[in-house]
């Protein structure tokens, strides 16, 4: 019958008594599954790692300006991974850093978790924090 139609004949399910078949266009068929790969893959949410920086100085507005920064990207989905940065005799004050740092992310309004904990880089420390 396949023959007849100029036709394929494609096995659905080969584990079944008798084997499931079904006479359809192959290649027509393959091109439908990669449309809806193609669809699949375009509906899926990419998230980013938004980066923030701070310095062991940084004055109070403009930590303020990060935080809003932060919360911003909180809310639209992004996960953000902030930076304290130690310049030369800073690096001396790491409890300090570290400190600053876990108070900035305590600050964030938008609710969130910390995916990865406070981390020691060579340039200072680091942590990255997700919406909740």
């Amino acid at each position: 019958m396949a023959k007849e139609r100029e036709l394929d004949l494609v096995e659905i399910v080969p584990n079944t008594r008798p084997p499931v078949v079904k006479i359809m266009d192959y290649g027509k068929y393959q091109y439908q599954k990669a449309k809806e790969a193609q669809q699949q893959k375009s509906n899926q949410k990419k998230t980013e790692v938004k980066g923030l920086r701070i310095g062991l100085k940084t004055d109070d507005h403009d930590v303020e300006v990060r935080r809003k920064q932060a919360e911003k990207f909180l809310a639209a989905g992004n996960k953000v991974k902030i930076e304290i940065r130690l310049k030369g005799r800073e690096k001396a004050h790491q409890p300090l850093a570290r400190e600053t740092l876990q108070k900035f992310v305590d600050s964030i309004a938008v609710a969130n978790k910390i995916e990865q904990e406070v981390k020691r880089f060579p340039g200072g420390f680091n942590v990255i924090i997700t919406p909740a």
